[in-house]
């Protein structure tokens, strides 16, 4: 930190640099992102750790984007400058680099990365990860498309890292791909006191102060108050102080600093201070408006310029910018690379971003606001006339004076940014009449050179997506094509040209070429800004294809596409409204058999869907189906869209399906899907999407009716799809929890513990590929805890359940309100705690698991649909085990609504209906026990035995159904010591026993039936051989209900009556110690109730 922030200060930042490279050190993340406001010290902190990691030998390359024209330079650029570094840095690695020159032309990002990067590091063999670090990616309008693509290398942070500066934390940022990149980041906050301190200190001594009027340490303590540990602010008033040319003393500059009462931390702060500077830098009017020109200027610039090239396309003399540099030196933060010190650079390279948003913004006082749209019309038009003047005959840029070669480059961009679009205005402009003078013929050798600047190569003039004609606009369109076809990343140039093409001729055509230029931009970037442009654009197009042009329907579906992009931004409804009203519109004004009636049969059903999941109206889904089923009827064999449209239709089928739980609507997307699939043989890249589909819609039938057939198919389905989608591929995570899925439904089928074992293997790896951001990671979450929670109830190792609960935590963390899936989240974590109450019995988790499914419930759409019947069973099981505790008999009725109404949504056969049959047959069982109507008894076998018909051996929750039908005989013969009830008792606690093996936590609950229904049957004929049995049987039970669980006290009781029962049968007190020892139990338990 100094007054140009070159120097870092010793120690002023040692906690932060000792943790970040701990987190460097320790983690896997691919990306580490330090962010904080403007001035924080971001770039200082960057320098700092490039000099620290170049002296290890592990730097690889560092950038510094304020220095890069970044509106005109890609991430393609920026790749190909970190390779150049990278040699320089490593020469090893040279040859690689060269190889990637030879071979990456017009390929992908991805590729590029694996190139220019992955391989010379790669060849280098260093046991530790490179870093590359970039600063300023916030000052580079392309970063979402560059860190989207980082997504490819985060299997690969073995061998290079790298470190980013950034005002904004990017997971505050929805940037399409971002989420799926391995990033951690790191909040810089403000410098400590201490340490500005210091800085005031050691730099006040080479300030010029006069008559020794120095700064006392009072001042350097408000100052130090003042900067709010603001770096920038800081510098920026040692420069101040610092600065020789100024006309007032420094202790006059400093008493009118510390005459400040707004902190920099308080509104405008930096402002502040930069008007006070800029004033005193230039007092008077006339010098102030040479300095609004001159940043204007540098702020437009998009390359270094020597003072003459400057003054030529500027206007403004050399003398007045040597003058104004001298003076704005005083809050310079950036110096120029060595040998270009004499070079006018753009602003970014030189100033600080704060300085250059103060001067631009709207609040900023008329005599220092800079209006970059003026800047860029001066130099746009200066532009034009070097255009004018270039002779036609020459042949290539080396013949270019830099003015010219500039002007060539960039009059596009500058005219574009500063010229009004409307066509009244546009022909006022001298920048049309200029252009107007331009002869073909030079128009044409500006293509040329045009073309070998930005692209190193001519371009065939010939070559157009439309015919060619003697005019200007043709010969941008042609431009555009070649810049499309580059492989290149060339859209700032694209955007320009038809930016420039739509001003000249206010055509349909290329305002539909710069609406598409924009909308592309925004599926790369997430751009909302990119979107909107890109609908404005196509409005233009739409009012000049009115009536019934025959493009005007096309044009309707550009922008309702457009708009649906809006409307996933920010949510807002009226995009998507509007969406569906012009797609209604394009669709009447293609009616059969027009060719684009598909497309719009598709789009507006697809939107009808985004609409529905917004508001959940049905009719939407409905119309949907509809319109899907009509596109697919107009896609027959083999129409390259087919498989896509079978796709479309199935995914609404099934979403009806989840809503009215109509088998039908299953059964047709299944077969649906299956013939997508016969459509995308391999390698065809949509075939894994169509195997997950079919998967999906074939699980969801086996739980429909419980055909064990269709879950097999849908496992090897999905182990296909895995297979496609080996390491790094993006897609791995969502194939491992598919597979998972399937294989934990086929452990509740089977019991293969095997398979549930391999299902957390597959989510643990899914999740490890879905670090936070990860839009997923909270679905991962879910889904391995789960699968652990599935295998505690196998084998009853709490420390399984206790993870779980904790991943479940995480998950909810993840999904504040108001998220979509809250609601099942909410639900996951209390199915966790209510298994943690059910080992140990601690009534808190109880409690809080009940609050957790209210509020769960609270969240559910009404009136409920088939898709979250789970959400009332959970709350109703719950209910359940609070009248157990508390005989609220408010809480029983609603078990009993919630399950009548979960059984209304899942009609038979589906196997889901075995939960609300279980719970509801408990309920009677405890009105039954309330009441003593027989009738309730009844019911509640009958609900026993269709529950158990749904969990044929060997169903992973058979032994529950067991149990429950087991109380029902048992109670039945205590009531009326009917013939056969016990015995059948007794039979299905046994096998309720045999599927519940040591250590399996379901095991204790059928001990305790067991030995119960044993002790009845000793009552009955005296059998003490029965009684040893049901003791034996309550004895491992208690072990398993240690002191403090809920259900201790109903075992204890149990136990020590079969005890005595035993010593009175047979007079031997052998049981005596226990039963002395469980009645003292006992008598603690009742005296702490």
């Amino acid at each position: 930190m100094s007054s140009k922030l070159a120097e870092y200060l010793p120690d002023s930042r040692q906690p932060e640099v000792k943790e970040l490279c701990e987190r460097e050190s320790s983690g896997t993340d691919l990306v580490l992102c330090i962010h904080g406001p403007a001035g924080i010290g971001k770039s200082t902190l960057a320098g700092h750790l490039c000099d620290g990691f170049r002296s290890a030998g592990r730097l690889a390359a560092s950038i510094f984007l304020g220095a890069v024209p970044t509106t005109t330079s890609g991430p393609e650029v920026i790749i190909k400058m970190a390779a150049r570094e990278i040699g320089l840095n490593h020469s090893r690695a040279i040859p690689k680099v060269l190889e990637a020159i030879d071979g990456c032309h017009g390929s992908s990002l991805e590729t590029h990365l694996q190139k220019y990067i992955i391989e010379p590091l790669r060849s280098l063999q260093q046991p530790q990860p490179f870093i590359i670090i970039i600063d300023a990616m916030d000052e580079w309008p392309d970063h979402p498309l560059f860190i989207k693509s980082l997504a490819s290398l985060n299997a690969q942070s073995d061998i290079v890292k790298f470190i980013l500066t950034d005002r904004l934390n990017p997971r505050a940022f929805h940037l399409p791909g971002a989420e799926k990149v391995a990033i951690d980041t790191f909040a810089l906050g403000p410098i400590r006191k201490e340490v500005i301190r210091a800085f005031f200190h050691k730099h006040f001594e080479s300030v010029p102060w006069e008559d020794c009027r120095k700064a006392t340490p009072a001042d350097v303590e408000k100052l130090t108050e003042l900067s709010e540990g603001l770096p920038v602010w800081a510098a920026t008033v040692v420069a101040l102080l610092s600065f020789r040319f100024s006309e007032s003393p420094p202790h006059k500059i400093l008493e009118e600093i510390l005459g400040s009462r707004r902190p920099v931390g308080g509104p405008d702060g930096l402002a502040e201070l930069y008007r006070k500077v800029l004033a005193r830098l230039f007092p008077n009017p006339e010098d102030r408006q040479w300095l609004r020109r001159f940043l204007g200027a540098i702020i437009s610039l998009q390359e270094p310029l020597s003072l003459f090239d400057f003054e030529t396309l500027t206007g403004i003399p050399s003398h007045l910018t040597k003058r104004i540099r001298t003076a704005l030196s005083a809050v310079q933060t950036r110096s120029p690379p060595p040998g270009s010190e004499t070079m006018v650079h753009p602003a970014a390279a030189m100033f600080h971003l704060s300085l250059l948003e103060y001067v631009q913004a709207t609040t900023t006082e008329a005599g220092f606001s800079v209006s970059t749209f003026d800047s860029h019309s001066v130099l746009g038009l200066a532009c034009i006339e070097q255009v004018l003047k270039l002779p036609p005959s020459v042949s290539s840029v080396g013949y270019l004076r830099p003015h010219q070669l500039y002007a060539v480059k960039y009059w596009l961009l500058h005219v574009s940014k500063g010229t009004p679009r409307l066509k009244d205005q546009w022909v006022q402009t001298k920048h049309w009449q200029t252009l107007q003078k331009i002869s073909l013929k030079t128009l044409r050798c500006w293509a040329r050179l045009f073309a070998e600047s930005v692209l190193r190569g001519n371009v065939d003039l010939r070559t157009s997506s439309r015919d060619l004609k003697d005019n200007i606009v043709s010969i941008l369109d042609c431009l555009h094509d070649a810049l499309e076809k580059s492989g290149e990343d060339c859209w700032a140039f694209q955007v320009a040209g038809m930016e420039v093409a739509v001003r000249i001729n206010d055509d349909d055509w290329a305002w539909m070429c710069l609406g598409e230029c924009y909308d592309a931009r925004g599926q790369g970037t997430g751009s909302l800004q990119m979107y909107e442009g890109a609908v404005a654009a196509f409005r233009r197009a739409l009012d000049l294809r009115s009536g019934l042009h025959p493009d005007r329907a096309d044009t309707l579906d550009a922008i309702a596409g457009a708009l649906s992009s809006c409307y996933d931004q920010n949510g807002n409804a009226d995009f998507i409204n509007e969406a569906i009203s012009l797609l209604r519109e394009g669709l009447g004004l293609c009616p059969p058999p027009h060719p684009f009636r598909d497309v719009l049969l598709n789009n507006l059903a697809n939107t009808l869907e985004s609409l529905y999941e917004h508001d959940g109206n049905i009719a939407k889904l409905i119309e949907a189906s509809s319109l899907h089923r009509e596109a697919l009827a107009l896609r027959p064999a083999p129409h390259p869209d087919r498989a896509s449209s079978l796709h479309d239709l199935a995914s609404t089928l099934q979403s009806l399906y989840e809503h009215d739980g109509d088998v039908a609507k299953l059964t047709e997307a299944s077969s649906l899907n299956r013939e997508a699939l016969a459509l995308r043989p391999a390698p065809h890249p949509d075939r894994a999407l169509s195997l997950h589909d079919l998967a999906g819609t074939l699980e969801s039938l086996y739980e429909h009716n419980g055909d064990v057939a269709r879950l097999t198919e849908a496992s090897s389905l999905n182990r296909e799809a895995l297979a496609l989608h080996p390491a790094p591929h993006p897609d791995r995570a969502l194939s491992l929890n598919n597979l998972a899925g399937t294989l934990e439904s086929l452990y509740e089928h089977d019991g293969d513990v095997a398979k549930l074992t391999e299902a957390s293997s597959l989510n643990r790896e899914a999740l490890a590929l879905r670090p936070a951001p990860h839009p997923d990671r909270a679905l991962s979450l879910h889904d391995l805890a789960s699968t652990l929670q599935s295998l505690y109830k196998h084998d009853g190792d709490v420390a399984k359940l206790t993870e779980a609960s904790s991943l479940d935590r995480e998950a909810l963390a993840l999904r504040p309100a108001p998220h979509p899936d809250r609601a099942t989240t909410l639900n996951n974590l209390a199915s966790t705690l209510e298994s943690l109450y059910e080992h140990d019995g601690d009534v808190a988790k109880l409690t809080e698991a009940s609050s957790l499914y209210h509020e769960a419930f609270a969240l559910l759409p009404m009136p409920c649909s088939a898709r979250h019947w789970w959400s009332l069973d959970n709350l109703a099981h719950v209910l359940q085990l609070l009248y157990d505790r508390d005989g609220d008999i408010d809480k029983l009725n609603k078990v009993i609504s919630l399950s009548c109404e979960i059984l209304a949504l899942l009609p038979a056969p589906r196997l889901d209906r075995a939960w609300p049959l279980h719970n509801l047959a408990k309920a009677y069982q405890s009105l039954y026990n309330r009441h003593g109507n027989i009738s309730l008894l009844n019911e509640a076998e009958s609900f026993c035995r269709e529950a158990l018909s749904l969990r044929p051996t060997p169903h992973a929750d058979r032994h529950l159904s067991l149990n429950n039908l087991a109380s029902v005989p048992l109670t039945l013969y205590q009531f009326n010591g009917g013939v056969g009830l016990l015995d059948e008792a007794i039979s299905l606690c046994h096998q309720a026993l045999a599927l519940c093996p040591a250590p399996h936590p379901g095991r204790y609950e059928s001990l305790k039936h067991l030995a119960n229904a044993l002790a009845s049957q000793f009552a009955k004929d005296g059998n003490l051989d029965v009684l040893d049995e049901a003791i034996l049987f309550g004895r491992e039970a208690l072990v398993f209900y240690q002191p403090g669980h809920i259900h201790r006290k109903g075992v204890v009781n149990d136990l020590a009556r079969h005890l005595i029962q035993r010593r009175e049968a047979t007079g031997d007190d052998r049981d005596q110690k226990q039963i002395d020892d469980l009645e003292a139990e006992l008598a603690g338990l009742r005296g702490r109730e």
